[in-house]
């Protein structure tokens, strides 16, 4: 870890505000932006990401050094995603209707569908895959730190980040934003697309 993160974990430690708020500032953009992958929903995640923050704050003692700091605070952003996300799943919840695809779309116009159609993809597979999949592609953590931060075998993330390509895949081939000579290679290039657009 960079010397700045233990330097800002120290002070903050010692009872500086100034250096939670530089911890704050240096990982809010990562935090906020695996909520909002996770929850769909911007009130969500901003609450979701300042109860991380809240959380990770009055923890630090309970952090191991000798371990990365930000796959840490993002396990906690995860935990507390998947808490929310089960206490939804218990109510009734209001979905939006998607729009159907135009036929006829320029480029700007395709990316942006493309982009809409992720989010809906995104938001119709499982939480578990939804979580490994934005952590892989989005924020670029390795197979390794994923399954430390679900607390799953590294075989598992592996499956739940390929089965995340292949529902999306399948959500975008239904969706007939990806023309297949042949089904095969469409998945192929619906999960290209997918990665790209992640990314």
């Amino acid at each position: 870890m960079s010397e700045p993160v233990l330097e800002l974990v120290d002070a903050c430690l010692a009872g500086d505000p100034r250096a939670a708020a530089g911890i704050i500032q240096r990982f809010n953009g990562r935090v906020f932006g695996l909520c909002l992958r996770m929850l769909g929903h911007r009130q969500d995640a901003e609450d979701m990401a300042q109860e991380t923050f809240v959380r990770a704050l009055g923890s630090l003692r309970r952090w191991d050094r000798t371990r990365p700091f930000e796959p840490w605070l993002l396990a906690i952003a995860a935990n507390r995603c998947r808490t929310l996300l089960a206490r939804r799943s218990r109510r009734p919840v209001a979905t939006d209707l998607v729009e159907q695809v135009p036929e006829h779309r320029g480029d700007e116009s395709a990316a942006r569908q493309l982009a809409e159609e992720l989010e809906s993809a995104l938001a119709g597979i499982r939480p578990d895959y939804r979580q490994a999949f934005c952590l892989f592609h989005e924020q670029h953590l390795s197979y390794e730190e994923i399954a430390s931060i679900c607390d799953r075998p590294l075989g598992t993330v592996k499956t739940w980040i390929h089965r995340a390509r292949k529902d999306i895949a399948e959500h975008l081939l239904e969706r007939g934003l990806v023309e297949a000579v042949s089904r095969d290679k469409g998945k192929r290039d619906a999960v290209r697309a997918t990665s790209t657009a992640a990314g």
